[in-house]
C-alpha cells in the first residue's frame, strides 16, 4: 500500500515536472527570441546610423572640394581682365564680402613681394609684417608647387595667434597669375567648415578638420553629451600641396527607444500568436468560400459584358478611366491598357477640334452635374483618325456603401443609323427635285402655249408698222429700224419658246450647221446692252478658219447668253474696278476633262471667262444641282439646263479657276 502511494506520488510529481519544464522551456525560448530580436534591432539601428553618417560625410567632403574649386574659379575670374592696381581695391573688396572663409587676399610678384592686400570685412586684421613673414616659407612652398602644376596649390595649415588670446588655424592657397605673379588666399579652417559644409551636417554632431595623424585643427557643431553612444566617420580631403581629413562625430542617447518598442511588440505577438492562428484558419475557410463565389460572379459578369455590343466605360471622380469593355475598345480602336494608361487630361478618342468642348463637359460632370436621362449625342475619333457619332448614356457609379466613386457610361455607335437617315434624306430630296422639275416642265409648256399668241400679235403689229413706215426718211427711218429690231426679237422670243417647249416634251430637234461667228453675233447685242449697264468690257476671240458646228442654234445661243450674264453678275462688285468678259472659240484638240469625248479633233470649245471672285469649293460641289443658287433672286435652273443642253449635243460643260482670278466656263460642240 505504501509502495503504491509512493508510486502514484512519483508519477504525479513527474507529470507536474514535465508540464512545468515545457512551460519553462517555452519561456526560455521566448526570452531568448526576444533578446535576440532586441540585440539584432539595436545592431541594425547602429548600422543604419553609421551608414547615414558615412553617406552624409561623403556628401560634405564632396561639397567641401566643390567649394574650394569654386573659389579657385572666382580668383581666375578676378584676373580675367588683367590685374589693375586701380581696380584692385574695389574688386577684391567685393570678392572678400562673398567669401567669409577667406581671411586675407594678397597679390604678390614672382619674388613673393606683396603688391596689394585685401582683408576680410568680417574680422579685425590678424596679420602684420612680422606675423606674415613667419609663414613665408609655407607660402613659398605652396607657390612653387602652384607654378610647377600651373594651378592652385595649398600650404600646410599653421596656427596664427590672436592679439588678445587664443588663435586660429589657417592655410594658404596660391594661384599663379597670367601676368606673372601670384594670388594668395588665406583660409581659416573653422570658417571653411562653417561656409562650405551643409548646416544640416553640424546639427547634433561635431564636424572637424584634422591632420592625417589625427591632430584636430578646427571643429564646429555640438559637443559630445554624456551617456551617449558615439558614431564616427572620416573622409580624406586630398588637396594639391597638403591633405586634410574631414571627421564627423555623432551620438545618440542610450538606451534606444526602438528596441523597447520592438520588445513589446514581439511579446504581444507571441501571446496572441496561437489565437491568431486559430482565427486565421477559420477565416481562411470563409475567405476561400467567398473567393470561389466571387470568382463565379466575376466570370458571369465578364461573359455578359463581353457579349454586349454596347461600349461601357467607367471613370473615377478625377476623370481617369478605370474600366472599358471589349466593345468600347473595338469602337475606338484603342486597347484597354492604352485607355487606362491615358490618365487625366484629353482622352485619345476625342477629336482634336472638339477636345476643349469635351473637357468642359467632363469638368461639369465631375463637379456633380447630372447628365440627361435620355442621353446625348457626341462625336468620337477612331485610332485611324476617322470620326463617328455616338449616343452616350451616363449614370453615377455607387459602391456597396452608397458612396459615389465615379461615373459609368454606355456608348452606342449610331454611324450606321445616321448613314441610313442620310440616304433617306437624299432620296427624299431627289424625289422633291424631280417633282419640282416636273412642275417646271408643265409651267414651261403652259407658258410656251400662252405666250405664242401675244408674240405673234407683236410680230404682226411690227410688220404692219414697217409697211406703214416703208419709204420714210429722217426720223421715220430710225423708227423703222427700231420696229425691225422689235420684230426680230419677237421672232427670236418665239423661237426660244418653241425650243423650250420641244425641250420639255423631249422632241428631237432639228440641228443645222452654224458658224461660231453667227452664234456670237446673235447674242452680242444683248450681252453688250447688259455690259454697258454694269461697266464690263467685252472681248471676243476666234481662231482663224473655224468650221461650223452642228447644233440647235436657239438653245446654244441661250447657253452662251446665260453663261455671259452669270459672268457679268460675278464681277458686279464694288471692289472690282476692272471688269472684262472674254468670249473665246477655239479647237478642242488639247482639252482634257472628265466626260469629254475621246477624240477631240472634231470638236470646238466655247469659253466664257470673267475676272470676278471665283467659285468656292463648297459651292462648286452643288453648282449644277437644280434649284441651287447663290443669288437671292435666282431660281437655280440656269446652269442645270445649260449642262443638259450641252450634253444633249454630245458635249460637256465644265468650269475651272481663271488666272489671276475669276472663273472660266467651257463647253464643247461637234463640228458640222
Amino acid at each position: 500500500m505504501a509502495i503504491r502511494v509512493c508510486g502514484q506520488a512519483f508519477l504525479s510529481l513527474r507529470s507536474v515536472w514535465q508540464r512545468w519544464f515545457l512551460w519553462v522551456l517555452l519561456a526560455v525560448l521566448v526570452l531568448a527570441l526576444l533578446g535576440t530580436v532586441v540585440w539584432l534591432a539595436g545592431r541594425h539601428e547602429a548600422e543604419q546610423v553609421q551608414a547615414a553618417l558615412d553617406r552624409d560625410t561623403a556628401d560634405a567632403a564632396s561639397d567641401l572640394r566643390a567649394g574650394l574649386q569654386r573659389n579657385v574659379q572666382s580668383l581666375h575670374a578676378l584676373q580675367s581682365g588683367g590685374l589693375d592696381p586701380g581696380r584692385w581695391a574695389t574688386e577684391s573688396t567685393a570678392l572678400m564680402r562673398g567669401h567669409r572663409e577667406w581671411l586675407r587676399l594678397e597679390w604678390r610678384d614672382l619674388a613673393l613681394r606683396t603688391m596689394a592686400v585685401a582683408d576680410t570685412p568680417y574680422r579685425v586684421r590678424h596679420f602684420d609684417e612680422a606675423t606674415r613673414n613667419s609663414a613665408q616659407s609655407d607660402v613659398a612652398l605652396a607657390c612653387a608647387a602652384a607654378r610647377k602644376t600651373e594651378g592652385a596649390a595649398y600650404s600646410p595649415s599653421h596656427y596664427v595667434a590672436l592679439p588678445d588670446s587664443g588663435g586660429i588655424e589657417v592655410m594658404e592657397m596660391c594661384l599663379p597669375t597670367e601676368s606673372g605673379g601670384y594670388l594668395i588666399a588665406t583660409y581659416t579652417l573653422r570658417d571653411v567648415l562653417i561656409e562650405l559644409v551643409a548646416p544640416t551636417l553640424r546639427r547634433g554632431q561635431e564636424v572637424s578638420l584634422t591632420e592625417a595623424d589625427g591632430t584636430r585643427l578646427a571643429s564646429v557643431g555640438t559637443a559630445r553629451r554624456s551617456g551617449s553612444r558615439v558614431f564616427s566617420t572620416q573622409q580624406l580631403i586630398d588637396l594639391p600641396g597638403t591633405a586634410l581629413v574631414l571627421r564627423v562625430d555623432g551620438w545618440r542617447a542610450a538606451p534606444d527607444v526602438f528596441p523597447n518598442l520592438l520588445t513589446g511588440l514581439v511579446t504581444a505577438i507571441s501571446i496572441a500568436l496561437v489565437s491568431v492562428l486559430v482565427l486565421l484558419a477559420r477565416d481562411t475557410r470563409r475567405r476561400l468560400r467567398a473567393e470561389n463565389e466571387l470568382a463565379d460572379t466575376l466570370a458571369f459578369r465578364k461573359a455578359m459584358e463581353d457579349s454586349v455590343i454596347t461600349g461601357l466605360r467607367a471613370r473615377d471622380l478625377q476623370g481617369r478611366i478605370t474600366y472599358v469593355n471589349p466593345a468600347f475598345c473595338e469602337m475606338v480602336g484603342f486597347s484597354a491598357d492604352e485607355l487606362v494608361a491615358a490618365g487625366l487630361g484629353e482622352a485619345p478618342y476625342w477629336p482634336t477640334e472638339l477636345a476643349h468642348e469635351y473637357q468642359k463637359r467632363q469638368t461639369h460632370r465631375l463637379a456633380g452635374g447630372m447628365p440627361p436621362r435620355e442621353g446625348f449625342e457626341s462625336v468620337f475619333m477612331h485610332k485611324d483618325g476617322s470620326r463617328f457619332p455616338v449616343l452616350i448614356f451616363e449614370a453615377p457609379l455607387i459602391n456597396a456603401h452608397g458612396v459615389q466613386t465615379g461615373w459609368m457610361s454606355a456608348f452606342i455607335d449610331v454611324s450606321e443609323q445616321r448613314r441610313v437617315e442620310e440616304l433617306s434624306r437624299a432620296s427624299q430630296e431627289r424625289l422633291q427635285a424631280s417633282a419640282r422639275l416636273a412642275t417646271v416642265g408643265e409651267m414651261a409648256s403652259l407658258l410656251s402655249h400662252e405666250l405664242t399668241q401675244p408674240l405673234a400679235a407683236i410680230a404682226s403689229y411690227a410688220s404692219g408698222s414697217l409697211n406703214l413706215l416703208q419709204g420714210a426718211q429722217g426720223d421715220g427711218a430710225e423708227v423703222a429700224m427700231a420696229v425691225r429690231r422689235i420684230a426680230e426679237q419677237a421672232d427670236r422670243a418665239g423661237q426660244v419658246i418653241r425650243s423650250v417647249h420641244d425641250f420639255v416634251r423631249r422632241r428631237d430637234r432639228t440641228r443645222e450647221p452654224v458658224a461660231p461667228q453667227a452664234l456670237l453675233d446673235a447674242v452680242l447685242p444683248l450681252v453688250r446692252l447688259q455690259a454697258r449697264k454694269l461697266g464690263v468690257r467685252v472681248d471676243v476671240q476666234l481662231e482663224d478658219a473655224l468650221p461650223a458646228v452642228l447644233c440647235d442654234r436657239t438653245l446654244v445661243e441661250q447657253v452662251l447668253l446665260n453663261l455671259a450674264r452669270n459672268a457679268m453678275q460675278a464681277m458686279d462688285m464694288p471692289e472690282f474696278k476692272e471688269r472684262v468678259l472674254l468670249l473665246r472659240v477655239s479647237r478642242a484638240g488639247g482639252l482634257r476633262a472628265a466626260g469629254a469625248p475621246a477624240d477631240m479633233r472634231h470638236w470646238l470649245t466655247f469659253a466664257v471667262a470673267d475676272i470676278g471672285s471665283g467659285i468656292a469649293d463648297d459651292v462648286a460641289e452643288r453648282l449644277f444641282t437644280p434649284f441651287f443658287t447663290t443669288r437671292a433672286d435666282g431660281m437655280g435652273l440656269g446652269l442645270s439646263l445649260c449642262r443638259t443642253v450641252v450634253e444633249q449635243h454630245g458635249g460637256v460643260l465644265m468650269h475651272e479657276p481663271n488666272r489671276p482670278r475669276g472663273t472660266v466656263f467651257r463647253f464643247t460642240l461637234p463640228m458640222a
